[in-house]
């Protein structure tokens, strides 16, 4: 199934916010005749629709892990982008990695016209009971019978695995994230099939918070395992990790290689520049709402494709040390 274009991908081809996207649409009159026919071009090329504006606006509940995590911010603004651009409302809620706090947040959100539960920690069992008849999407995270918006949990990981056996590295490590995370048990199995393929040795390190004080309390350990390269289960892991190695006097990638997963802002910022793991939030975010939409419309939806990641190397990885 062809997934269909969303307000941000025309904002991506036009080379404007989504902001700018949206007002072409539904307040033409805003923009320049230069920029409005640039976004009206790529919604032609890219077969985009404006959705009709409701005639009753609806309020969606947003409930996230951690609001403070870049990529909870990413998937928030687009969130908001494309319901705004639906005339819709959205109502936030921090689980702050707390399963209690998770629970009586979905019980709260349910109350609403539908929800988007992002990367809940909740087992499948509960999330299910917990939503009740609401309408709802999850993202980034797969639970039978539940309609799902999953980033690729392989393609990206693997590649990350062959470029660090191309540089000549035979022992890495994973740093992990949060226990309960759907997205770090299928990122650990991935590393770890990879390293089987390619014959390295792989030390899987304790979980840890995804941030960076999680990574940098989990840098002695991979210090320890011996390994030459480490992938963590995130960004800022990744980035708390090059900070505590740093600490320990072993300087990456002279010392060690350390690969992030999500490509955040940051992570292109730092140096050494962080060789990550590009995952599509923003596409997921858009997808998400118009899915949403469409189950609250009685639409019946088919299968939603996996979105891809791709590797992007920088500086943070080389050859390991004779």
């Amino acid at each position: 199934m062809k997934v269909a274009a969303t307000l941000t991908d025309v904002a991506r081809r036009a080379g404007v916010s989504i902001a700018t996207a949206s007002r072409a649409f539904g307040e033409p009159d805003r923009l320049a005749p230069n920029t409005l026919g640039r976004v009206l071009e790529a919604a032609g090329e890219l077969g985009y629709s404006a959705p009709q504006v409701a005639t009753a606006t609806r309020t969606f509940g947003v409930v996230v892990p951690d609001v403070a995590n870049p990529v909870y911010a990413t998937l928030l603004k687009a969130i908001q982008g494309q319901a705004w651009h639906g005339r819709h409302r959205i109502v936030l809620f921090d689980a702050d990695e707390d399963l209690r706090r998770e629970r009586e947040q979905i019980e709260q959100a349910r109350k609403l016209d539908g929800m988007l539960l992002c990367s809940p920690r909740l087992p499948d069992a509960d999330v299910l009971d917990l939503v009740g008849e609401t309408p709802y999407v999850v993202v980034n995270r797969q639970i039978d019978g539940a309609l799902c918006v999953l980033m690729d949990a392989e393609h990206g990981p693997a590649q990350a695995i062959e470029h660090l056996a191309a540089l000549g590295h035979t022992h890495i490590a994973y740093a992990a994230g949060p226990r309960g995370s759907w997205a770090d048990a299928h990122r650990a199995d991935t590393v770890a099939r990879a390293c089987e393929r390619h014959g390295m040795r792989l030390s899987r390190l304790s979980h840890h918070a995804a941030s960076i004080q999680g990574g940098r309390a989990a840098a002695a350990t991979a210090a320890a395992s011996g390994a030459t390269a480490v992938v963590a289960y995130n960004d800022l892991v990744a980035l708390g990790l090059e900070a505590g190695m740093l600490e320990l006097g072993r300087r990456c990638p002279a010392d060690i290689s350390i690969v992030g997963i999500d490509d955040i802002d940051l992570a292109g910022a730092v140096s050494p520049a962080l060789t990550t793991v590009r995952m599509p939030i923003e596409r997921s975010g858009a997808l998400a709402v118009d899915l949403l939409v469409k189950a609250l419309s009685g639409e019946v939806i088919g299968e939603v494709p996996i979105l891809g990641s791709e590797l992007i190397v920088r500086a943070s990885t080389a050859p390991p040390r004779a």
